[in-house]
Parts: structure tokens; C-alpha cells; sequence
């Protein structure tokens, strides 16, 4: 096993034999998605006599179980058995950071839709059946539902964690503006189109095998180990793709598996448990609402000298990821700025809400949202736009953030600065200004949003990464990592890698399913990291395999290693091609007993955080970027239409401009909606009502920006992304954030006595209040 040594070596030897792939290469997937080929958890083919598993869930946010009748759900015919907390063999508890949630409700419930029972039954419809003869009286109990009730009544997850930089509380006092106020940004659901679940069956010796919809194999691995009470190694999880996830089955995947596994461990049978689309939106977590409040100090010259901001994290009844999204909050509060003096603190409020959980961005969407929200109004205050302030204050080279980290390769004036050229503000504010002035009925807004977002796990133990390469007989490549494939591309991107090592063509690829068993210990795919990481092992491992191979070459060919190299399929000695193909060099290989198969490990270096001191260098890389966007607002009806998303992105230098682009246009789509429609409601009682696609609004082919453009600014990239082929996953789902005060500007076009408010999402009726606001 090789370690990462000399990995920028590696990568500048393949900068010049990428480029064409860079520029050609598609995501592999998309053939057979398109002729619905493509296999999920629910396309597994089920063994004889699989049973068949339904949730059965609390109708009450908070309470104390009294008593539950099953006898009429059990005697029904085809119901094999009813799992509850009393049928556990090792622990009852399924939280990660905090072992704070238990998988089946014993003696309370904290929220609506917690599992208090498992329902298997030979087909899903007798045991929705059953669900429905189930009796349970719950004695009621208060119920938390926002983050500033849990405040008030001192209902938390965790301690508060706060990050600092100067002296904010002195700054304020010498600054010649102070401004302060609160904001609110909902939450949001995942909406993957494959719901959670999960397939167990039972392997000889007493082993499980688990098909699981996860982001995390190792995750369910070592949950499942914990909940039935046996070693990791009885337990192996596989997932051959996610019909979407956006951080919503890095933790969440987990119970369904284990329930399954647990079914299956006592009847010696596989189970199937998948999630209809109803029970998934009422049981799984969000994207977190935050209440926030903020003051905010500048100069005269607009320069930001101080700001604090108070972040209430609504975590809902249990803390699965959120003490590490909070800290994400803490690390995203200043967005692209650089801010002398910062006060930041973030508390996670324990709520009776399902425990909300990762979604794109992890928690740097809402720590920007109000520091935007914080320039919008000391612009409106002063008199001056928000481009001005925000133009005022973007990072330079060197610049300390708040947590002690020293910006590098900075592109956030490049990316605004080539914005602001390429597409000609000063005729686009113009456009704007002459629109309105000619127009009573519509008014147009433009607002321009910067991004700047750490590429790494924060928790710096999880950015290691395995890859086993294998190169068979015939020449053909098998490539197992812990990346898992869920519409991002990254399975082509790992593709392409050992396509440019070995310079063969990428149909001689296959990439194997995720799998515990072939690559242990894994982190999940999240964090926008899985390219990098999973990429770089891939790389290590290919790089390995080629220097053996190069050495059979030079003895076969006698001449000196250096002068060997692979290109299409062929060896060349002194970049002239001889008659020694790739398959025979392989055969030739294999007869000398040279291993064929590399197992490499890659850690991310330089990275490093002491969470005592809240100081440290937590990030391998920032992406930066810049966004214009444009709205016209119906100033009757209070509906919009986005005119146009410019954008200018910091891609590094891009392994797939397809896919990249798919990732920016796709991520922008979902942040419009967060902003702007996505309306996450819960009623007193910790009811979901936003609990169907009627009541519950995403983006769809008419609500996304009539034009997108996004170009990539000139850079060089950055040695610890793979290939120097920045993330793409999650940064560009910030642009979104611009849609939000492009509407507020249009409102306030149209009524110049508007109030600016900062509760999102800026939906129609918020619009309409707004432009008639006295």
C-alpha cells in the first residue's frame, strides 16, 4: 500500500495528457438513466420469500407512551411479526456524534414520526394494513417547535460553540454606521426521488448483507454492528448508486437499514423497507431553520469592521449531524469577506421536530444568509446599493478568517471583478433602472452574490479515502472506492482518472459498486469531498500500478524505465510507439507474478483544527464565485420571474465541463428554492403540513431562471483538488441566496416605504405584503 507522499508530483504528470478528456468526456450514467436501466434499492431482485417492512410512527410530537394494543395488527393475516425496542439484542440507539436517538421510541415519543415499531408482513400492503390496527394512547406532553422557544426554555442539544477574530465589541464602538437585526431562513426538504430504504438478507454464519440508499456504508455497517450486538465484520453494506441524497442519507439512511437487518436477523429471512414518499417526508429530517440575529459595524468608506451574529439552530428532537453543520455555520458566517472583528455563536436547540439533518451546504447557506442580509440593510440605511458594500469587503490574498485560517489562492475579487466585465454591470443596472422607471404594473431587481466555501470535512479525522484498482487479464480495469455515486458523476470522474493513467480507453473501466467489504472504514460522501479524496486514492493506486508496469516494459524491451510511457493502448519508448500493446504488457506481467492489484490509501495533508481553541486550518481549498441575478416582480400578483443567473465560478481547472456545469445550474436551481419556495411548514402540535407536493413547492422547468449563464474564471487551480479540479457539489447552491434580494429590490422599486425583512423563503405572498406594505 502506497501512502500520499508525492501526490502533486503525480498530478502535474497528468496535467497535459487530461486536457482532451477534460474537455469530451459525459457523465457515464446518464445512458442508461435515460432508458431507465439504471438499478436501485427497490430494483433489487428479492429472494424467495422476502418479507416486507412498513414504520409504524408516533401521531404525537411529545408524549409518554401509555399503551399500545398490537393483538388486531398481529393476528392479521400475513403479518410475520411486529419489532419493537424489546426485541433489540445489543443497544437501542442509533445516534452518531451524540448518542442522543434511539431506533425504536421506548417509553416517550419527541417527535412526530418517530419509529416506535417495525411492521413485516409477507407484501407492503398487508402491513400498511396492520399499521393502520395498531391502538397506542399517548399521554401529551409540551411541544417545542422553533429554535427560539427551545431557547427560552433552555432546551438544547449541545454547548454553544463560538468563533472569534479582533475585538467586535470595541470595533463597534468605533465604527461610524451600526446596524442590527434578526432573520429567519426555513428549512428545507431533500426531495430526493428515490425515498429511503434499504434490502437485507441473510448470508451463511450468521452474516447480513444490506443493499442501502446511504451515503455512508460504513455508517449503517457500524450502526447495524451496534443495534444487533455482533462485530462490523457480520455486517456488509452495498450500494451501487442514490437516486439522489443532497446530504439527506448521510445519516438518515441508517435507521431504515438497521430495522431491516434487525427484521432479519430474527427470522433468518430477507426484508425489504422502503419509504413511500409520505412516510419519508413525515419521519426524515430537513435542511435546519435558523433564527439569527446580527449587528453589523462599518466606516465611512463602507469597509466592514465589525459584526456578531447569534445563530438558533432548530435541530429537532435528536442531534444526528448538527453540533458538525453548526460548526459549518461558524465557518461560512463571513461568506466571501474579510471582516477584522468577528463575534460568532451558534446554538444547537433541541425542538420536537424530526432531527434535522445535512443538506448541500451543511449549514454555510444559513451562516451567509444573514451576513447578506446584514449588508442589504446597512445599505438600505445608508443610502448606498448592497454592491457596494459587499464590493468593498472581498477577501484578499492572505486575510485571516475567523477561525484562524489563512486565505490562499483568493478569487473572489477575480470572480466578481470578471462578473462585473464579461457581463457589463453598468448595462444591466441600467436595463433595470430604465425598465422601472417606464413600468408601474412590474418591477425588475438585480443583486449580485458572492460565494467563498471550504472544500474539506471539518471534523478532520473523515478526509482520508481508500481505492483497490484491479487490472485483470484481458487488459479490462475494476475500481473499488468508498465514493458513492448519487447523480453527481463521480463514478466518471474516478473512470477518467485511471483512463489518463493508464491512457486506455474508458469503456475497459468498471466501476464496482461501494461496498464494505472491498473498501472498510469509510467516510460518506458528503462534505463536496468525494472527488478529491476517493480520486486522489484512485490515483495513488493506478500511479502504483503503472510503475510496475513500466518495469516489466523497460526488462521486456531492455531499455531504461524513463523513457517509457503508455499511450493508447500501446507502450512508446522515447515517445516512439513499438509493437507492445497494453493487453500483452499485461499478460507479460502477470507471467512474472508482478501484482496486478493495488490497494492505496490517500489523507488529506496540511489540514488541521483544535476545537478548544477554535483556531486552525480546517480547509484543503476554498471555492469562490460570483452571481448576478435578475427577477422581474408582478407587482399585482406578487409572482416573479427570474430573468437571468450570470455567473462567473471558480471550477479550478474542470475534469468534466459537463458535469461540472450540471452541478452549478442544478445546485443554483435548488438554492433559488430554498430562498425563494420551498416553505417547510409544522403546526403547533409538531404536525408537518407541507407534507405533499400540493402543499409543499419545488423549482420545476417553469420557476428556474430563463437564462443561466455560468463561464469559468481563469485559474490555476489548486494542488490538493484531484487533477486540480475544484469540488462543484455544494458551493453553487449560495448563488440561490442572490434570488432573495433581487426580489426585495424589485419590491422596493415599487414601494419605497417597504421595510426590508429577512424571513426566507420570499414566497409570492410574502411579495405581495411587502409591495403594499404602509
Amino acid at each position: 500500500m502506497h501512502k500520499n507522499k508525492s501526490n502533486n508530483e503525480l498530478d502535474s504528470k497528468l496535467d497535459a495528457v487530461s486536457m482532451s478528456l477534460r474537455q469530451s468526456i459525459k457523465n457515464l450514467d446518464s445512458y442508461t438513466h435515460v432508458r431507465g436501466e439504471s438499478l436501485y434499492v427497490d430494483d433489487v431482485n428479492a429472494r424467495q420469500g422476502t418479507f416486507h417492512a412498513v414504520v409504524f410512527d408516533s401521531p404525537k410530537a411529545h408524549g409518554k407512551i401509555k399503551h399500545i394494543d398490537y393483538s388486531k395488527a398481529e393476528a392479521l393475516e400475513g403479518v410475520e411479526r411486529i419489532f419493537t425496542y424489546k426485541d433489540v439484542p445489543g443497544e437501542n440507539e442509533i445516534g452518531g456524534i451524540i448518542k442522543d436517538e434511539p431506533l425504536f421510541a421506548e417509553k416517550e415519543v419527541h417527535f412526530w414520526g418517530m419509529p416506535i415499531a417495525l411492521i413485516v408482513a409477507e407484501s407492503e400492503f398487508i402491513a400498511r394494513k396492520a399499521r393502520g390496527l395498531i391502538d397506542i394512547d399517548i399521554e401529551e406532553l409540551p411541544v417545542i417547535t422553533t429554535a427560539k422557544q427551545a431557547k427560552a426554555k433552555g432546551s438544547f442539544i449541545n454547548a454553544p460553540r463560538s468563533f472569534s477574530l479582533g475585538d467586535s465589541e470595541k470595533a463597534l464602538e468605533d465604527c461610524a454606521y451600526v446596524f442590527e437585526g434578526e432573520t429567519f431562513s426555513n428549512g428545507q426538504e431533500h426531495l430526493y426521488i428515490e425515498s429511503q430504504g434499504a434490502y437485507a438478507e441473510p448470508l451463511e454464519n450468521g452474516n447480513i448483507k444490506i443493499t442501502s440508499s446511504t451515503q455512508g456504508p460504513t455508517a449503517v455497517q457500524k450502526t447495524v454492528a451496534n443495534v444487533l450486538g455482533v462485530a462490523m465484520h457480520k455486517i456488509e453494506v452495498d450500494v451501487t448508486r442514490l437516486g439522489g441524497g443532497f446530504g439527506g442519507k448521510e445519516d438518515q439512511a441508517t435507521p431504515w437499514a438497521v430495522m431491516a437487518a434487525l427484521a432479519t436477523y430474527h427470522l433468518n429471512q430477507s426484508v425489504k423497507l422502503i419509504l413511500n414518499r409520505h412516510d419519508d417526508l413525515r419521519m426524515t429530517g430537513k435542511r435546519h431553520p435558523y433564527e439569527s440575529t446580527y449587528k453589523i459595524g462599518l466606516s465611512k468608506d463602507l469597509k466592514i469592521l465589525a459584526y456578531e451574529a447569534e445563530f438558533l439552530q432548530n435541530s429537532g428532537a435528536a442531534a444526528d449531524l448538527s453540533p458538525a453543520i453548526a460548526e459549518r455555520t461558524l465557518f461560512h458566517a463571513t461568506n466571501s469577506y474579510f471582516v477584522p472583528n468577528v463575534t460568532t455563536t451558534v446554538i444547537s436547540c433541541k425542538t420536537n421536530l424530526p432531527p434535522n439533518t445535512a443538506f448541500r451546504g451543511f449549514g454555510g447557506p444559513q451562516g451567509m444568509f444573514v451576513i447578506e442580509s446584514a449588508i442589504a440593510k446597512a445599505a438600505s440605511e445608508i443610502g448606498v446599493t448592497s454592491r457596494q458594500i459587499q464590493e468593498a469587503n472581498l477577501l484578499d490574498e492572505n486575510d485571516t478568517f475567523s477561525y484562524g485560517q489563512i486565505a490562499k489562492k483568493v478569487e473572489a475579487k477575480n470572480t466578481w471583478n470578471s462578473a462585473k466585465n464579461t457581463f457589463n454591470i453598468e448595462a444591466l443596472e441600467n436595463e433595470v433602472e430604465d425598465f422601472n422607471k417606464n413600468n408601474n404594473a412590474f418591477k425588475k431587481g438585480i443583486a449580485f452574490m458572492p460565494i467563498c466555501f471550504g472544500i474539506s470535512f471539518t471534523n478532520t479525522p473523515m478526509n482520508h479515502a481508500r481505492a483497490l484498482v484491479h487490472i485483470y487479464l484481458d487488459g479490462s480495469v475494476g475500481i473499488s472506492t468508498a465514493a458513492v455515486e448519487m447523480g453527481q458523476g463521480v463514478n466518471t470522474k474516478i473512470m477518467q482518472i485511471a483512463a489518463q493513467v493508464f491512457s486506455i480507453p474508458i469503456e475497459k473501466i468498471k466501476i464496482e459498486t461501494t461496498n464494505t467489504t472491498r473498501v472498510a472504514n469509510t467516510s460518506p460522501s458528503a462534505a463536496s469531498s468525494t472527488a478529491d479524496l476517493n480520486g486522489k486514492a484512485t490515483l495513488m493506486a493506478c500511479n502504483s500500478l503503472l510503475e510496475r508496469l513500466k518495469t516489466v516494459a523497460s526488462e521486456d524491451l531492455h531499455v531504461s524505465e524513463d523513457s517509457i510511457n503508455l499511450k493508447d493502448e500501446f507502450v512508446y519508448v522515447n515517445n516512439k510507439k513499438t509493437g507492445l500493446s497494453w493487453t500483452e504488457l499485461i499478460s507479460k506481467t502477470m507471467l512474472k507474478r508482478v501484482a496486478l492489484t493495488e490497494n492505496a490509501h490517500y489523507a488529506t495533508p496540511e489540514i488541521h483544527f483544535d476545537k478548544t481553541k477554535e483556531k486552525g486550518h480546517p480547509f484543503a481549498y476554498h471555492v469562490f464565485g460570483t452571481a448576478i441575478t435578475t427577477v422581474t416582480v408582478d407587482c399585482t400578483r406578487g409572482i416573479y420571474e427570474f430573468d437571468s443567473v450570470k455567473i462567473v465560478h471558480d471550477y479550478g481547472k474542470s475534469m468534466s465541463e459537463g458535469i461540472d456545469l450540471g452541478q452549478v445550474e442544478g445546485a443554483l436551481a435548488q438554492g433559488i428554492g430554498w430562498m425563494t419556495m420551498e416553505e417547510i411548514a409544522y403546526n403547533d402540535e409538531g404536525r408537518l403540513l407541507s407534507n405533499a407536493l400540493s402543499t409543499y413547492k419545488i423549482p420545476d422547468i417553469f420557476s428556474v431562471p430563463k437564462e443561466v449563464e455560468v463561464i469559468p474564471v481563469e485559474t490555476q487551480g489548486h494542488e490538493l483538488a484531484i487533477l486540480k479540479s475544484k469540488a462543484v457539489g455544494e458551493p453553487p447552491l449560495m448563488y440561490g441566496i442572490g434570488a432573495y434580494f433581487a426580489i426585495q429590490n424589485a419590491i422596493k422599486a415599487f414601494n419605497p416605504n417597504y421595510d426590508l425583512k429577512f424571513h426566507a423563503p420570499m414566497t409570492p405572498e410574502k411579495v405581495l405584503m411587502g409591495l403594499y406594505q404602509k
